[in-house]
């Protein structure tokens, strides 16, 4: 290939995770106020019109099934408590621009940028990333993250028709949740379907 050949490259990776001209900014919050905070914005950003400074403001989240009072219930936990996530655009020299600081420090709950001198820092890529694809995620069923369950493991079945049976785990089902165990019942190998939150990972 010679010098003046042209070639083909993928786009740097910022061109994909924020808006032209814009970057990502961490915004502290009150505590449990972070769906109210990004509801709120997103409303107001859109009657005064200032799209063209202000994208996406998320809350990322993690689908978790829990059982409660023998209910199986799917519960949103907060990534980051105390903190939503800004696409923004800023001035020249960093700072925010007065209409844009205005409507976000006049509203409930919203505390400051994390940053110095009056200048919101913006996020490393890396963090974006990070950040982006926790909130990607939450879209999914709640599945297996952090239990670290695989084919092989050693289990024991914590609730349900099986309860206190042990066994070694034959497939993971993590879209659905759902671990099928080969225990012993009445002396044969059989295997067993139960959700991941009824089972507890034996060393």
């Amino acid at each position: 290939m010679t010098d003046t050949e042209p070639t083909s490259s993928p786009p740097p990776v910022a061109d994909s995770i924020a808006a032209p001209g814009m970057a990502w900014y961490v915004l502290r919050v009150a505590s449990n106020k972070e769906e109210q905070v990004r509801d709120t914005l997103t409303r107001k950003v859109k009657i005064e019109g200032l799209e063209g400074r202000i994208g996406r403001i998320l809350v990322p989240t993690l689908k978790e099934k829990r059982m409660k009072a023998g209910v199986l219930r799917t519960i949103e936990r907060k990534l980051y408590p105390g903190y939503v996530f800004v696409e923004m655009a800023c001035e020249e020299d960093g700072s925010i621009a007065e209409n844009v600081w205005f409507l976000i420090k006049e509203t409930t709950g919203v505390g400051d940028f994390i940053g110095s001198d009056g200048k919101p820092t913006s996020m490393p890529e890396h963090d974006v990333v990070q950040m982006l694809a926790a909130s990607e995620k939450a879209e999914d069923e709640p599945g297996l993250s952090g239990l670290n369950i695989a084919k092989g493991d050693q289990v024991k079945i914590t609730d349900g028709a099986f309860e206190s049976y042990e066994g070694e785990v034959d497939s993971v089902d993590e879209r659905r949740g759902m671990v099928a165990v080969i225990v012993n019942i009445f002396g044969r190998s059989t295997p067993v379907e139960v959700g991941y939150w009824q089972l507890d990972k034996l060393d």
